[in-house]
């Protein structure tokens, strides 16, 4: 039996750190995921969202309607948008422009002078439950608070000011199930597109069949494009079998249109494929594949308003969220399940999921070796 050696040990030791130097990737994501963790989870990530975009539908401005949208604002829960009427607000709930649309009615000002406290609706897009829970407790108190110094006599609990209606449009329940099942789709075609496709052809450069590919006169369009449409068959059946639990098991609704639905999710897929093939032309290895996948995968899961809201992270955080396709994906698919939305409203949020597969190809193909070097 071969004794321990320490100077072999050692000697193993040394020339695992020297391969590490030398795999600049690898060192790169050991030194990079913890810091773009703590970036995250530290900076960007706020279960009580704020500034959250407000429309107003008056009746009949005054100065008491004045009051209560200046407390809305100075809470800073609520970014006041402007004001609109009741079918433009509609829209906006629709396309997830606004998470709030206020109401006041006509007579507002009368009735808190002489009548019955005035009904003020508030119109609240409920598709993530978890965005709305600091801002209506808000609203519960502020009816009170306002018009204490103006109306003595209904300053007291009993008497409140204002008969707040609030209104939870597309999830009148809350059901968590609502927003989460449907975000899974993206975040599962997201993890398995972009992994798949990023150990093609990484696979093949470790097994020796590329060789194969670079011997043909396949251009890197028909190399990258070949490859990729076998995933999006793979990726339309998971996509079946999440909407036959989403539909059966979870009671999910089903408002839009299921044709409107795949075309989104075969454009989605398109992109996580095209984006997983030029993972694997830059790779030199299928570690590099995988490391990579995961380096894009960890923002996308915390930025795109799946585990947290969306718009409770800050201005910054926004702005890298709205790069991602999965922060859209998750915008048309609610849309269309719990909204009904058509293809009108939703080309806002289908233009960056496209701009963004184009980019990705033209790196991709860009980058795409047709050598083995």
């Amino acid at each position: 039996m071969t004794r321990f050696s320490w100077q072999r040990w050692l000697g193993i030791m040394i020339k695992e750190f020297t391969q590490l130097r030398r795999d600049r990737l690898t060192f790169g994501m050991i030194v990079g995921i913890p810091v773009v963790q703590l970036m995250l989870f530290g900076f960007a990530i706020n279960s009580d969202p704020k500034h959250m975009p407000t429309a107003v539908v008056m009746a009949e401005p005054g100065p008491f309607a004045r009051d209560y949208l200046a407390a809305m604002q100075n809470s800073g829960y609520f970014d006041i948008a402007g004001s609109v009427d009741e079918r433009q607000a509609e829209r906006l709930l629709d396309m997830g422009e606004v998470q709030f649309v206020v109401t006041f009615p006509p007579g507002f000002q009368r009735d808190l002078l002489r009548g019955p406290p005035p009904v003020l609706l508030v119109q609240a897009d409920a598709t993530d439950p978890m965005a709305l829970g600091g801002a209506i407790s808000v609203l519960n108190h502020l009816g009170r608070e306002v018009f204490a110094a103006d109306l003595p006599g209904r300053s007291v609990p009993a008497t409140p000011a204002v008969e707040l209606r609030i209104q939870k449009r597309y999830n009148p329940e809350g059901i968590t199930a609502y927003n989460v099942v449907p975000g899974l789709l993206g975040v599962i075609l997201t993890m398995t597109m972009v992994l798949m496709t990023g150990l093609a052809m990484t696979r093949e450069r470790e097994r020796g069949t590329f060789e194969n590919l670079l011997a043909t006169p396949a251009t890197a369009f028909e190399v990258m494009t070949g490859k990729i449409v076998p995933y999006i068959l793979i990726g339309l059946l998971q996509v079946t079998l999440i909407l036959l639990a989403a539909r059966w098991v979870f009671g999910v609704p089903m408002l839009g249109s299921l044709v409107l639905l795949y075309g989104v999710v075969l454009l989605f897929i398109c992109a996580n494929l095209v984006l997983g093939i030029t993972f694997s032309s830059l790779a030199r290895n299928q570690l590099q594949a995988m490391q990579m996948t995961f380096f894009f995968f960890l923002p996308s899961m915390l930025l795109s308003g799946f585990m947290f809201p969306f718009r409770g992270m800050p201005a910054w955080a926004q702005d890298v969220g709205s790069l991602l396709p999965l922060t859209h994906f998750l915008i048309l698919v609610r849309g269309i399940l719990l909204k009904g939305n058509a293809i009108t409203l939703l080309w806002p949020h289908v233009w960056p999921i496209v701009l963004f597969m184009l980019a990705v190809l033209a790196v991709g193909v860009k980058t795409f070796r047709k050598t083995l070097d």
